[in-house]
């Protein structure tokens, strides 16, 4: 450990643990005094800590030794005296009430990282006010009967030239009336050391007068013992101290006056020469010579074993009876000891200070006289404290202090805090972090109020230790804070759960992280500091691990807050839904046009298949549009997506409410940014959110009211309400009107008709549905959201009609295909290519205006010609329109489709038109529609045949049919079994009543047939 004076219990034992002057003076003195702003202590104060007076001591021992540091405490006769409790209460609440005064500002900003304040050393960790509550808390027990370094050394007598008759008012001065009750209940002697101060104003004239009064008083009361002090030389009043001394301890001088205007230079040198004069002349001098003397008288009566011996003896047949300071006057043994251990302790000899508490401290005991020996014990603690030695004794010695004044009861309760304060002061000095933190939470338990220091002074002992102690550090602030606020001190209470929020954030410790949230936020309210108590509630909006009540709270006190207000908040990122990132898809079209969004859902590489043999072939090199028109494209987009004015991009977002009670959504809808001109993509429309500084909240408006430029892109928006924990799938769409850029900047929605939530897409997450074709640059994920716009283009629009979504196997149909084309510009060159051709195939059009089944019926009649203009023309799987059709159609157009089940099973059925722009100025010279059904097929009939020979004729067979029904509710009537073309004939070798006896297959039954099967003779 370091040189114990020069810790922070070493200066603190400098300052309470020195000699005390009293102070007498006439009110003329006070008078003069007041002309500097200051009273007569508050002059004389700064010059009564000397750093180095240098002046050689010898106490007990013949060999003297020099003291370097020295200190005075001045104190008014009026003052000394013990506070009441009340006065040390209200002392304290000020001190606490006048440090929570701070500004706003700083009670704003943000919590420091917990890797930085682990840095942090103590002195830039703890607040300074902490100092201050201490010394208030330590001379809440000042001027105590049973401890003589509180009581006065010396007196300091002073009297102004400008008083009558100034040797009768010295003499008046030390009236018994006027001195404090230690003097008077023979608690300590009142034979004290007296300095008598003759104050001159040099204002009221020359210093005749002054000599005069001098040479009488020295006659009077000694040579020595008197002084001269002129003052208030500097007759303007306008001097000016560039290193004002009095700052530090007066802070609430007038604003038209500076400390100490009428002192001048040499009056400053007076003041520091007397107070020098008093110390090294006088009360150093007096209090050697009085230890001296003690030392003697304590020799020959207590020290040596004959002594102790006989005060052991005569100390057990007293009576046994509890503590009574009234036992024990200033001229007992114990008493005349006690004075010398303090004396020698002040003085800095702590090797005889701590033999005479040793001493003295077992006569306490033995007496039970508790309170006097908590307090040589303390003192015995500090001594070896100050001597480095036995830090075993110097804990053991603060334990029993500590212990026995809690023994006492509420009559010692300040005592009790005093003494923990140095105990936990000695072990930080020794690193003992830990231990000194639970010495505060023991001196907690007293007042609440002054328990929130404590606790707060245990969080920081908690982060010094080694290693640091962080879920300990705060939970002791929150503690702290919550006992801040029960008292009223809101602007505490907020700066220590700011404190114990660095060490929540970014932990899985979810429950006391939101009631730290939340409490700052209400109390940031109180205070009328809505935005920070907005931000903080928001981090507990999203508590879906807390209960169904608690949620309920948080979002109630929430919308209060919003309410009082009076405002619309815009949040960034605000929790309340949740979005689920990577489940966000958009859907756009460009040459790849949709019929559904079933159709979305189809891989890319399907497509992709069906329409290569369409598209017109390329070169090698280009590979898609977008490569043909190199120069029409600047090169900056020749990798963007690609859309159509008027054409609407779809954007499917999730939300989920992560609580356990519905909340309601309005106006949900894409945040977009859009640029007329290509070369210029930062320009907005004002629908762009921007938040400067890293702010997440911004205020829009008292109303709420805010408008958005839809001349540029149609917004979709959505109402929904949810319950509790429930996923819902929205989709939004924008439909840009103009050529240029659009970016999908994000989300926006509002939240129970009070708070916007904006969320800004990551594009790094969002998934595009749309296909990338063959070009060898695979294109920059930072651009899925963003899309040049062109001008409008004919787009197809298709339907299947008749398609059942559940058939049997075997079922034949006759659906329709129709198309239609909604504007007014032509198309051409229509193909169309099935991925199922199996089970769907064209038909001619003539069908079309025939009934079901009859246009099975194959008619000889029709012309070549007139199929080949009517029917589209099939070249392997793809399906050519007649040009006939192909036109401006502003009627929609119809043609027939056969569909047949032939397997069972879920066939999924794609089918893409590929058609022609008649229009070729545009940079899309083509489009494709994509259609897309499910169609489920169930299993129906089982036929087996078996055909053999005839046994008796030659050319015919036998033929038995199986047939079973497979289905598990339905029943099928068969009506006919055909043979396919005209050289066969078939016949039942037995009545048909016989094998159908219910005139139907029944579901799950099987049976077999006959037929007879012959060749038939063209005739």
């Amino acid at each position: 450990m370091a040189d114990p004076a020069k810790t922070k219990l070493g200066r603190m034992l400098l300052d309470e643990i020195s000699p005390v002057v009293m102070v007498l003076r006439t009110p003329l003195v006070e008078e003069s005094c007041r002309e500097n702003e200051l009273s007569l202590i508050e002059m004389l104060t700064p010059y009564c800590n000397f750093s180095n007076i240098d002046v050689p001591v010898r106490t007990a021992s013949d060999q003297p030794y020099r003291l370097r540091r020295f200190k005075l405490r001045l104190f008014y006769a009026s003052e000394i005296r013990k506070r009441s409790s009340e006065a040390a209460k209200d002392r304290l609440n000020q001190v606490i009430t006048h440090a929570g005064d701070t500004e706003l500002s700083e009670l704003c900003s943000h919590p420091a990282e917990i890797e930085s304040v682990i840095a942090c050393s103590e002195q830039e960790l703890v607040p300074p006010w902490f100092q201050d509550f201490n010394k208030e808390l330590i001379d809440a027990v000042a001027f105590s009967e049973h401890e003589s370094f509180d009581h006065p050394v010396a007196c300091l007598l002073a009297v102004s030239t400008k008083d009558k008759g100034p040797i009768d008012k010295f003499v008046d001065l030390f009236n018994t009336n006027q001195l404090p009750p230690l003097l008077n209940n023979g608690a300590m002697d009142p034979k004290i050391l007296k300095y008598f101060l003759l104050v001159h104003d040099s204002r009221d004239g020359t210093l005749e007068k002054a000599t005069g009064i001098m040479a009488e008083m020295r006659s009077t009361f000694g040579v020595n013992d008197c002084r001269l002090l002129c003052i208030n030389s500097a007759v303007d009043g306008t001097e000016e101290h560039q290193e004002n001394p009095w700052a530090s301890y007066k802070n609430n001088a007038s604003s038209d006056k500076q400390l100490g205007c009428f002192l001048s230079v040499d009056d400053i040198e007076e003041l520091r020469n007397t107070m020098h004069d008093l110390s090294s002349k006088h009360i150093i001098p007096h209090m050697e010579m009085k230890i001296r003397v003690l030392n003697q008288q304590v020799s020959a009566t207590r020290k040596g074993f004959r002594n102790q011996i006989k005060n052991l003896w005569w100390r057990k047949g007293k009576e046994d009876v509890p503590d009574n300071s009234d036992g024990y006057t200033f001229s007992s043994t114990e008493s005349q000891i006690r004075v010398l251990g303090d004396y020698a302790f002040m003085l800095r000899d702590y090797e005889l200070a701590l033999s005479n508490y040793r001493l003295i401290s077992t006569d306490y005991k033995l007496d039970k006289a508790w309170t006097h020996y908590a307090g040589v014990q303390e003192m015995m603690g500090l001594a070896y404290f100050m001597l480095d030695q036995s830090r075993k004794d110097a804990e053991y010695c603060m334990e029993s202090a500590f212990s026995t004044y809690l023994k006492i009861g509420p009559s010692c309760g300040w005592n009790v805090t005093r003494c923990g304060i140095w105990w936990a002061e000695m072990l930080k000095a020794r690193d003992q972090f830990k231990d000194a933190a639970g010495v505060y939470f023991r001196i907690s338990g007293e007042e609440p109020l002054h328990s929130a220091v404590m606790l707060e002074q245990a969080a920081y002992c908690f982060l010094l230790s080694t290693p640091a102690m962080l879920r300990k550090y705060g939970f002791h602030l929150v503690l702290s804070g919550d006992l801040y606020k029960k008292y009223d001190q809101i602007k505490h209470a907020i700066r220590t759960y700011k404190g114990a929020l660095s060490v929540f954030k970014g932990t899985a410790w979810s429950h006391i992280r939101d009631h730290v949230h939340f409490h700052i936020g209400k109390w940031y309210a109180i205070l009328g500091v809505f935005d920070e108590a907005i931000k903080h509630m928001l981090e507990v909006l999203a508590c879906g691990h807390q209960s169904k009540a608690t949620q309920e709270l948080f979002l109630k006190d929430f919308f209060q807050i919003i309410q009082e207000t009076g405002k619309t908040f815009e949040v960034l990122r605000l929790q309340l839904p949740v979005i689920n990132f990577s489940s966000i898809k958009v859907v756009f079209e460009d040459h790849r046009t949709y019929a559904s969004s079933s159709a979305v859902s189809v891989g890319e590489s399907l497509w992709q298949s069906l329409e290569e043999e369409m598209i017109p072939s390329l070169s090698g090199t280009k590979t898609n549009w977008l490569e043909l028109k190199p120069k029409i494209l600047p090169k900056k987009y020749k990798e963007s997506n690609v859309c159509i004015a008027g054409e609407a991009i779809k954007v499917e977002v999730s939300f989920r409410n992560p609580l356990q009670i519905p909340i309601s959504i309005s106006n949900v809808s894409l945040i977009c940014k859009h640029s007329a001109e290509c070369d210029e993509p930062e320009s907005d429309n004002g629908s762009l959110v921007e938040y400067q500084n890293g702010t997440e909240l911004r205020t829009l408006s008292v109303n709420g009211g805010s408008s958005l430029d839809t001349s540029l892109f149609n917004l979709s928006e959505a109402d929904i309400s949810m319950l509790g924990g429930e996923n819902i799938l929205v989709q939004l769409t924008v439909t840009p009107k103009v050529e240029g850029t659009l970016k999908l900047v994000g989300v926006r929605w509002k939240l129970s008709g009070s708070v916007i939530g904006v969320c800004n897409f990551d594009s790094d997450i969002i998934r595009k549905k749309v296909a990338k074709g063959k070009r060898k640059p695979k294109q920059p994920v930072k651009d899925n959201l963003q899309f040049l716009v062109i001008k409008s283009l004919p787009r197809l629009e298709g339907e299947i009609h008749d398609l059942p979504g559940t058939v049997y196997a075997g079922d034949l149909r006759r659906i329709t295909l129709e198309l239609r084309n909604p504007s007014k510009i032509s198309v051409k060159n229509l193909k169309m290519r099935i991925s199922h051709p199996r089970f769907l195939n064209i038909a001619a059009q003539e069908v079309m205006n025939l009934e079901f089944p009859t246009c099975l019926i194959k008619h000889e009649s029709s012309s070549q010609s007139s199929k080949q203009a009517d029917t589209p023309e099939a070249s392997s799987t793809v399906y050519v329109f007649p040009e006939t059709t192909s036109s401006s159609w502003e009627i929609p157009a119809k043609w027939p489709l056969w569909f047949r089940a032939a397997a069972d099973g879920n066939i999924s059925l794609c089918i893409t038109i590929y058609y022609e722009m008649e229009d070729g100025s545009s940079v899309i010279t083509y489009r494709t529609l994509r259609m897309h059904y499910n169609v489920e097929v169930l299993p129906s009939l089982e036929v087996s045949l078996r055909i053999s020979p005839s046994p008796s004729r030659l050319h015919e067979f036998l033929v038995r049919m199986d047939v079973a029904n497979r289905t598990s509710s339905e029943n099928f009537k068969i009506h006919q079994l055909s043979c396919v073309g005209d050289q066969w004939e078939v016949s039942l070798l037995q009545p048909i009543e016989s094998v159908f006896s219910l005139g139907f297959l029944m579901a799950g039954q099987a049976l077999s047939c006959f037929f007879k099967l012959k060749v038939c003779v063209e005739v």
